[in-house]
């Protein structure tokens, strides 16, 4: 439920923003309530275990929700159609089929689902970037174009199909209970505590400044992104050590 008194502010590229972290919030309901006012919401820290519940948000781009998800609902794509980066890290999400629903998400450009254990599934990385192919920058790192065809090679064609369905029907056998994965790279520590909005957006801000490609870059005919660079590597690990302060 929204609160009456949460907080509002407008930062340095005028989008107005919305806090609602740490209200116990358990479902995301009444936001029509808001008017559609915001660009981005900020649901961090509440109790909410499915991502589902939008009224039609035209003006949303920008969405952290890190909380207890392990279900994602079917309908984002018709209430947000205009959402562009979507932060779940910190969630129980537990299945590569979990995560099918994103595709829909047209318009989805930056997502991260660090620090859930569908991370370390077999294929994780590979599957999000076949079934969310508009996905440019996941989980804080460029989705490379040798990523694309890696991803195409394991799941077209019959037996990929198969995989891929396979892989679907998994998502009903998810224990929430199960552990979060402990040999998370160090690197990948620091960019994940980067959940609140705040600390989003300076990052957002200092891919774009410094250009890597995936932000501020058009995309081939295909959609593919550009080649990996040696740059674009120092530039990734500038990033990792900066959050690490």
């Amino acid at each position: 439920m929204v609160k009456l008194m949460a907080a509002q502010y407008t930062d340095a590229m005028r989008d107005c923003e919305l806090d609602l972290r740490r209200y116990k919030i358990p479902v995301i309901e009444n936001l029509g309530a808001t008017l559609d006012q915001f660009d981005a919401i900020d649901f961090s820290d509440n109790e909410i275990r499915k991502l589902d519940g939008f009224p039609l948000l035209r003006r949303l781009k920008t969405l952290l929700v890190n909380n207890r998800i392990c279900r994602i609902g079917e309908g984002l794509a018709q209430a947000l159609p205009c959402l562009t980066e979507l932060i779940l890290t910190h969630n129980s999400l537990g299945e590569l089929g979990d995560l099918d629903p994103l595709a829909s998400l047209r318009s989805l450009t930056y997502l991260s689902i660090l620090r859930n254990p569908v991370t370390d599934k077999k294929h994780y990385r590979l599957y999000v970037i076949y079934k969310v192919p508009q996905v440019r920058v996941l989980d804080f790192q460029q989705v490379k174009l040798k990523e694309r065809q890696e991803a195409e090679q394991v799941f077209k064609g019959k037996r990929g199909a198969q995989l891929a369905k396979e892989t679907a029907r998994r998502s009903k056998t998810f224990n929430p209970g199960a552990g979060l994965g402990g040999d998370v790279e160090a690197i990948k520590n620091a960019i994940a505590n980067a959940s609140a909005l705040a600390e989003a957006k300076r990052l957002e801000g200092l891919l774009q400044s410094r250009q890597i490609p995936g932000r501020g870059h058009r995309s081939g005919p295909a959609g593919d992104a550009e080649e990996e660079t040696e740059e674009d590597t120092v530039e990734d690990l500038s990033l990792c050590l900066f959050l690490s302060l």
